[in-house]
């Protein structure tokens, strides 16, 4: 394959085509510009470019910082695995903040390297996996059946408005303030917000 293959384009900045350097037939290095910040850049391959048959394109990201300290000990730069392209997705957008602390005051380089098919694949669905797993982390999923998350709510509410209850009109119908249910609400809301699971643990919520 001879004559540029990818386009890169960082968010605001000029279309890149031509790599930085060639380590290999098969792998390409673009140095990002960093003068001016951008989020995010898009990765495509060039019009009329075909990679060769049951292979695709897989993305890294590294410093031009951490590249440099690799060549000098003779050891792996540290590239971090952003995604790839090939038959069926011919681009593809990553986010990448140029200000930030990732770049530690140096460039950023993007690398890609022409692989099989099957190995960005696999890689592509561990990331995936991975994304999956520490949303469910962090999101802290009920572990309890909603009738009886329900049913916790409900109480909470119960023991909260019983003490502002009040007889009125005729026959003494028993009423609650609207008040005092925003109220209930509110404090609700507040305590959810500090404890996501607060109502799968059995205790006096009020």
């Amino acid at each position: 394959m001879s004559g540029p293959l990818f386009g890169l384009v960082p968010t605001g900045q000029p279309l890149i085509t031509n790599p930085t350097s060639t380590p290999s037939p098969t792998s390409f290095l673009y140095t990002l510009p960093i003068a001016k910040s951008f989020s995010h850049v898009t990765v495509f391959l060039l019009p009329n470019i075909t990679l060769p048959e049951n292979t695709a394109a897989a993305i890294y990201l590294a410093t031009i910082k951490d590249v440099a300290s690799g060549a000098q000990s003779g050891g792996t730069p540290n590239f971090r695995f952003l995604g790839g392209i090939g038959p069926g997705k011919d681009s593809a957008l990553f986010k990448i903040t140029s200000n930030s602390g990732e770049t530690d005051g140096d460039g950023l380089l993007i690398g890609i390297s022409i692989e099989s098919a099957d190995s960005v694949g696999q890689r592509l669905q561990q990331m995936s996996a991975e994304k999956t797993g520490n949303v469910g982390s962090n999101s802290n999923p009920s572990q309890l059946p909603v009738s009886v998350l329900a049913q916790r709510i409900i109480q909470n509410a119960f023991n909260f408005l019983a003490s502002f209850s009040a007889s009125a009109g005729p026959g003494g119908v028993e009423v609650i303030p609207l008040k005092a249910f925003e109220d209930w609400w509110r404090k609700f809301e507040s305590r959810v917000r500090a404890d996501p699971t607060f109502l799968e643990k059995q205790a006096d919520y009020i």
